[in-house]
Parts: structure tokens; sequence; C-alpha cells
């Protein structure tokens, strides 16, 4: 299968990279670096997902499927520049139907959509029958991303995937609360602080686990068709975490003695409870099926530390 990555420098698009190639599928990444990071597995293009016409770029490489994986991905930051985070999220992901539209090149396209899409869940756990109801820029411009696929599959017979991904964690992360964690408790402070409650629920899957089902789903038949389709899909591990319970895993993977303490304040946009129904996923791509998170949490946790005592040896 031929894959083509939009925001293939940041960790979605870095982990469906690695994880295609090693299935032996042929990618392409598309990023806004002159150059791919040192140890991309496959071809690269320089290229403005919101500006660029994509168009023969995407003529000339004719993927079988397209994930997008260029955009924003803090709901803090949406709060505090919400323009800046529709440029990056709905005016990209407009520019890429369009310019796909323009090829005449019919792939299946999935877009990582969110679980931010739900806002705070009336029903646990959540399907994708729920209404949309986001309580954050960032929840906002996702639900309009969906509609942005549905015109195009509606109107230009384009084949749309939306994996409403929900908590995801993997060793080339960064960023958000799982690598927060993992920092505070190997950094200098004695307390680890969580900002909320510490019973706010989560539902969390390794990014490999997320790569495959979205591999699953865009080579799912049902996905593919001549006069377009729209699919909605929940991608995610299926079981409640409450934060407080996260933390202290991650504790007692690193043998530290650090105190967690709660500050017990609500951060605006932030859900308090999110869990996946994802029966639609299981029976759409019947060979997946997610591992325990404590055991893919743990490699996690012994890569981050592998790299801490190399650097640690380099410096």
């Amino acid at each position: 299968m031929r894959i083509l990555i939009t925001g293939s420098q940041g960790f979605i698009g870095q982990s469906v990279g690695h994880y295609a190639t090693r299935l032996g599928h042929t990618v392409l990444g598309i990023g806004r670096s002159s150059q791919p990071s040192h140890d991309w597995p496959g071809q690269y293009v320089q290229a403005d997902v919101g500006q660029t016409d994509l168009s023969k770029i995407i003529s000339q490489f004719s993927p079988d499927t397209v994930i997008h994986a260029a955009g924003p991905a803090s709901v803090q930051t949406s709060l505090r520049t919400p323009f800046d985070d529709f440029r990056g999220s709905v005016v990209a992901w407009a520019n890429l139907l369009d310019s796909i539209r323009r090829s005449e090149v019919r792939p299946v396209v999935v877009c990582p959509s969110s679980a931010a899409v739900y806002g705070n869940p009336v029903q646990l756990p959540v399907s994708e029958e729920a209404p949309v109801v986001p309580i954050s820029p960032y929840g906002f411009h996702k639900a309009a991303c969906e509609w942005l696929a549905r015109e195009y599959a509606e109107c230009f017979g384009l084949n749309l995937v939306i994996c409403r991904l929900f908590s995801v964690f993997g060793e080339r992360q960064r960023r958000l609360l799982v690598w927060d964690l993992y920092t505070r408790l190997v950094g200098p402070e004695p307390v680890v602080w969580l900002e909320g409650t510490g019973e706010e629920v989560r539902d969390y899957l390794y990014v490999e686990e997320v790569v495959s089902a979205m591999l699953g789903l865009s080579a799912d038949r049902s996905s593919q068709a001549s006069d377009g389709t729209y699919r909605v899909v929940n991608v995610a591990g299926g079981v409640p975490v409450m934060v407080r319970d996260l933390a202290q895993q991650l504790r007692t993977f690193l043998s530290s003695g650090k105190e967690i303490r709660c500050r017990g304040i609500a951060r605006p946009g932030d859900p308090v409870r999110w869990w996946a129904d994802i029966s639609r996923l299981c029976t759409s791509v019947p060979s997946w099926e997610p591992q325990p998170m404590h055991e893919r949490l743990r490699a996690c946790v012994d890569a981050w530390q592998a790299n801490l005592e190399r650097a640690s040896c380099e410096g």
C-alpha cells in the first residue's frame, strides 16, 4: 500500500511512517521542514499543508491512503490563540481535501479527529452517535473538519474515515499528560502536582495501536467506493483510567518516592470524563485488539528512561 502522510515530522505522523514501513508499505511524508528527521523511513517532500497546492504531489505519488497527521493538538493553546488553531486545523484540512479533489486520485483519506468533539458526554462509554457538543476551540475546529470531510465525500466522491482519537501515548511523544507526568517524576521537584482533582477519567491507547486501527480502517472495503464514503469511528482502548491512577502507575514504574498531590483546579476546555465505546472499530477491523495499557505504558517509560540515560552519558 502507498501511504501519504501529512505532518510527518510530528508524533502521530512519525509513528505512522515507522509502523507502516515495518509492515512493508511505501510512505511519503509531507512537512514544513526542509529536511525530514534523521530516521524518517520513507520519501519526503517539503510543503506547507495549509498553503501549498498539493494536487501535483498527490497525483505523482498516487497514494492508496492519505493520513492527515498535520495540525495543532492542544486544547489550552487553542483557547489562547483560537484563530491560529483554526488555520492549522480547518484551513489546512480544507486545502488537503481540495488538493485531493483536483488531483483526481481517489485514495481513502483518514482524518485523526478527536474525542474533544463530544465535550462532556452525558452517557459513557460514548458512542459515535453521541451529540457533538465541543467545549473548546480545538473541539469546535475538529467538528468543523468532520463537516468538511462529509462535504467532500457527498459532493465530490472522496472516501473519508474520521478517527476520533481519545488519549494517545507513545515513545515519540514529547507533550501532553503522560509525557508531562513522566518528566515531573524524573525531575528535581519533590512533589508531582496534578492540576485537577485526579479523578478525571481518560481512555488511553498506545500510538502504534492507533496507527494499526487507522490502517485497518483504510483497508476495509466499506471505506472504498467510487461515489464517496464517510465514516466516523472511535479509536481508543475502551477502558476508563483515572488520572490519579495513571500518575501512580508511572511512579511505580519509575520506583519514585515522590508525593502526588492535586490542586483541584478545573482547566477550561477539558472534559471531566472520557471513555469510548469501541464496538464499531472492533467490528470494522476484526483483527484489531488493544493490548493491556500497563504493558504498553511500561515499554514507553523504559524507552524514555533509555533515552535519558544515553543523553546523560553523551553529556
